[in-house]
């Protein structure tokens, strides 16, 4: 990232002021030709947006007849539920728009609300669950539409027979494995910058939990929150290429399920857009192809230690008897509930060996 003294800015954003950063974001593969940092790459404005009339206009209102793809991430003050939205980036192929929860308040983030729950905008993002669950508890958005990429990941990797489930990729690990962005990360980051800045951004958001709190943005946090969005257009489409037609309906219905996890209601999340269908094209004979269900397990009070294991044995050990996703909310909660994505029996059979865990003294 630059900085920029530069008069131009996005041409859907017209009322936007001139920045004062740039980025350089890499364009769609074509070909294996080998990366190049000039032609493989756009150098785009990065937007501070404090309000709504600084967005693009087919964001704001969402259309079937303009459906686009853009790259999606949040930072927050201890991301979750209770931990406080400070920023939405947002990756078109022309612009960076840092959408500031601080400065713009509920009204900004509500303004969002439309496009963040649109079908006709396509989410990508690495690990969406917390901050779906920050955008519902905070502000009512239900998140939709999403590819999440540690999802397409693992899919990518069952597909070739390298994984087994409930074995995440880090978003760092992603983006340095060459199949999907690699050695195009490498010519489009900044110079002097290297992978160790993301490590050293986690330890002073460990230290310092107010870091995106700030304002005025830093260089750094511009940077950074630049960088967890700038490369997601380019992983989309060297990722997409790569699933077949059973993961890609599991990529959508994995998304939503995803976008759920954390945000319990009381109404079985009723008011939350349907879950993809089985395509027709693949109900045929012979197909073990299941509906996908997220499960939630109410643990009582003082037993989450059983179910978890010494040194997280027994959970572990559960994660390796069924074909399904096992999440525990940690530290930022839910503290009492575990969460159970997969094909129904899988999920079934993993909340009852939860569940006898919790009776098996």
């Amino acid at each position: 990232m630059a900085s920029s003294s530069s008069s131009s800015s996005s041409s859907s954003a017209p009322t936007t002021p001139s920045p004062s950063f740039t980025a350089r974001i890499p364009l769609p593969p074509s070909g294996d030709s080998p990366p190049n940092v000039e032609s493989n790459s756009a150098l785009v404005p990065i937007h501070i947006v404090t309000t709504a009339s600084q967005l693009p206009t087919e964001f704001l209102e969402p259309s079937p007849q303009h459906q686009f793809i853009i790259g999606f991430d949040c930072e927050g003050e201890d991301l979750c539920r209770t931990g406080a939205l400070c920023l939405i980036q947002l990756a078109f192929p022309d612009a960076i728009y840092l959408v500031d929860a601080i400065e713009g308040g509920e009204a900004l983030i509500k303004a969002c609300k439309p496009a963040l729950e649109s079908n006709f905008i396509t989410k990508v993002i690495h690990d969406c669950k917390r901050d779906s669950e920050a955008l519902y508890f905070q502000f009512d958005i239900k998140l939709n539409n999403v590819m999440d990429t540690q999802i397409a990941y693992a899919l990518i990797d069952e597909q070739e027979g390298k994984r087994k489930r409930d074995d995440n990729i880090s978003f760092v690990d992603l983006l340095a494995d060459p199949r999907f962005c690699g050695s195009i990360y490498i010519v489009c980051l900044h110079p002097g910058i290297s992978y160790d800045e993301k490590e050293e951004v986690r330890v002073l958001l460990r230290q310092d939990p107010k870091f995106w709190r700030y304002r005025p943005f830093s260089e750094r946090m511009v940077r950074t929150a630049t960088d967890d969005v700038r490369f997601l257009l380019y992983v989309y489409h060297r990722m997409m290429v790569n699933l077949n037609e059973r993961s890609l309906w599991h990529l959508a219905v994995r998304g939503a399920l995803y976008c759920r996890c954390f945000c319990v209601n009381n109404n079985d999340y009723a008011d939350w857009p349907s879950l993809p269908p089985i395509p027709d094209t693949l109900k045929v004979d012979g197909n073990d192809l299941e509906e996908e269900i997220l499960s939630v397990v109410d643990i009582p009070r003082g037993m989450m230690g059983r179910v978890i294991g010494r040194r997280g044995a027994t959970i572990l050990t559960i994660k390796e008897g069924c074909n399904a996703e096992i999440v525990i909310g940690g530290s930022k909660g839910p503290p009492d509930k575990v969460f159970i994505i997969g094909p129904v029996k899988q999920v079934l059979k993993a909340a009852a060996l939860i569940r006898g865990r919790i009776i098996d003294i």
